[in-house]
């Protein structure tokens, strides 16, 4: 994980979790490799589920998510693959799935005190107004909306 500040490198993640159990040490190695996951997109969704439904257990995801290179790209590459099906509305659940565990990563970014601003001066929320505007009332279309609101929410 190249340009991690130096709060967050590789060995102060490691002694972070000296004095807690090797669960947790399991945890943040974990996190860690399927962050790196998300660069190689025969890896990513299945990196994209995993970190999405663990996020809430994965201490300082959200500067990692940021300061890993590659990894944000990644994220909005998984958002920009379903413009072109957007209209006319032909997004599947599955498509959308993907894109909403995207979106959840996206969200602890923009949540995070330390990442916010820099989420905010990428510009990275203008990636999600095409989702807001979509006329279809399907539910795949609905987790988008709401999801998407969730992540400009965070912003706030």
């Amino acid at each position: 994980m190249a340009n991690l500040p130096p709060s967050l490198s590789m060995k102060s993640v490691a002694l972070s979790g000296a004095s807690s159990s090797s669960s947790n040490d399991r945890k943040l190695l974990s996190a860690e490799q399927l962050i790196l996951d998300l660069s190689n997109p025969e890896l990513r969704e299945n990196a994209l589920h995993e970190l999405s439904k663990k996020r809430e257990i994965f201490q300082d995801l959200a500067p990692l998510l940021w300061h890993s290179v590659g990894t944000i790209p990644a994220l909005l590459q998984e958002i920009i693959s379903v413009y072109p099906v957007l209209s006319p509305p032909t997004m599947t659940p599955a498509q959308s799935n993907r894109v909403c565990n995207a979106l959840a990563l996206l969200q602890c970014v923009a949540s995070h005190t330390d990442t916010r601003m820099l989420f905010l001066k990428a510009h990275l929320p203008l990636y999600l107004y095409a989702f807001l505007n979509t006329s279809s009332k399907s539910r795949p279309f609905e987790y988008l909306r709401l999801t998407s609101l969730g992540v400009i929410g965070c912003t706030c």
